[in-house]
């Protein structure tokens, strides 16, 4: 099946990005691929440094009581729940450029770590988007020396005398090369370079007469590395490539891997230096991404859901603190993920539970109702069966209408189920005309779009 240029713009928005609200529908619908494809990538690449600015200094930090620490504590994260929601907000919002928040997103569940602290979960951000597009080596040194992955993955205790293998592990299980390419003695070696990269009051800092300077071998070389050093050695090989490929194809592209497509991309990739920007461009503009057998077949993530939503809607809220609590009931809370590896994503995203509050939301939101969550298993237990009361919310459904028409015909009620939703739904359309009240106006196309975003369907794009 071939597919319309209309078509094919939503699906490049919904995977570069996360949809499009009737002004970015009006604008681009008519564009090419290419034209589109590129201004995203390009203006993608023009990330602002996020900044945030501590209310305490390093002095009063390092004289703070016991019950002070404790409040410290509170306050941290407090603050990280607001660094979460202006992230969602940048999701969201239609000047912001959507392929950085999305590669920023991917990167997040590709260099998972849990975050308590506001200032290291924005320096980790900084390191996300500022290479979200760039070299990659830029970008997994950047994270090597972020202290919110040094944190995490204790690194800090890792001394010459006695080296910590964790993050020396995952750098080459996850971050890197993947399974079945590397040796035991090879972390040993890896962990050994890293010695001395650990964190002082809340920056990257290395230490001296904590690393090991003796001779390493690795992966077939020895020398006296260091922690960079392991890292050009790991991106000097061809199946580190293959491994970052194969997961940018399996996110932005199909869950099932084609090896062919995949192989041509890892060997580009590689070939440009690991330049993150081209490959996403070859992805964008190559012919087989608009394949029908890729639109509509993934799970929304619980971000991609409930910024897609917000976007369309131009919602805005009074309090959106709520939205932390929407994010752990779906299952994905920004800086949280649920270990190392990140969220596994794909059919994991839907279970009984999850799948009615997605059902259920868009009717919360538009109708200001109260709505009952629970918490998924693996977060914490004082958040189970919690109500998140009354969302107070502002939504500007009067542009879409303009757009689209009221919805009095069949012809209309199609294409506008068509820009919300990217599997085809011609055959839910008499179900959804049948459940709405034969009223006018205003209410009609209300109650006509809240049929539409509950369907199944809305939860793929």
């Amino acid at each position: 099946m071939n597919l319309d240029n209309k078509k094919k713009i939503q699906h490049l928005y919904w995977r570069a990005g996360f949809g499009l609200n009737p002004y970015e529908w009006e604008a681009n619908k008519s564009k090419s691929i290419k034209e589109t494809a590129t201004k995203l990538i390009q203006t993608a690449k023009n990330a602002k440094r996020l900044n945030y600015q501590s209310p305490y200094s390093i002095d009063q930090i390092r004289s703070l009581t016991k019950e002070q620490k404790k409040q410290k504590r509170r306050n941290d994260r407090k603050a990280v729940a607001t660094i979460n929601l202006q992230w969602l907000q940048r999701m969201s919002d239609p000047n912001v450029p959507a392929l950085l928040e999305k590669m920023s997103l991917f990167w997040h569940n590709h260099f998972a770590c849990e975050i308590k602290e506001p200032n290291i979960a924005t320096q980790y951000l900084n390191v996300l988007r500022q290479n979200a597009l760039g070299n990659f080596k830029d970008l997994v040194l950047g994270i090597a020396k972020s202290p919110a992955m040094i944190l995490y993955l204790n690194n800090k205790q890792n001394r010459k005398q006695k080296p910590n293998e964790n993050f020396a592990r995952e750098l080459m299980e996850l971050f890197t090369i993947g399974r079945g390419n590397y040796s035991e003695l090879d972390v040993k070696a890896a962990a050994k370079a890293f010695t001395g990269w650990t964190t002082q009051l809340g920056q990257y800092h290395f230490k001296e007469q904590w690393h090991d300077y003796g001779k390493k071998t690795f992966m077939g070389q020895t020398g006296n590395f260091d922690g960079e050093e392991i890292i050009d050695i790991l991106l000097s090989k061809k199946e580190t490539a293959r491994f970052i490929t194969r997961k940018i194809y399996t996110y932005f592209v199909n869950d099932q891997a084609d090896d062919t497509i995949i192989q041509k991309l890892a060997d580009q990739f590689y070939e440009t230096n690991y330049d993150i920007g081209q490959l996403m461009q070859s992805i964008f503009t190559s012919d087989w991404f608009y394949n029908a057998k890729h639109i509509g077949t993934r799970i929304k993530s619980p971000m991609e859901f409930l910024a897609g939503m917000i976007r369309v809607m131009g919602a805005k809220f009074e309090d959106d603190l709520p939205l932390i609590g929407v994010q752990k009931a779906l299952g994905q809370t920004l800086f949280k993920p649920p270990n190392v590896a990140g969220w596994p994503g794909g059919r994991a995203w839907i279970d009984n539970a999850t799948l009615l509050l997605r059902l259920n939301i868009p009717n919360a939101f538009l109708d200001a109702e109260e709505i009952g969550i629970t918490v998924k298993e693996e977060l914490e237990a004082q958040n189970r069966n919690k109500k998140l009361g009354n969302v107070k919310i502002q939504v500007q459904l009067d542009r879409l209408e303009k757009t689209f028409g009221p919805l009095q015909t069949d012809a209309q009620l199609l294409a506008f189920s068509e820009y919300l939703i990217q599997p085809p739904v011609a055959h839910n359309l008499a179900l959804v005309q049948d459940n709405i009240p034969r009223i006018e106006g205003a209410r009609y196309f209300k109650m006509a779009f809240i049929r539409l975003i509950s369907l199944p369907e809305y939860q793929l794009c």
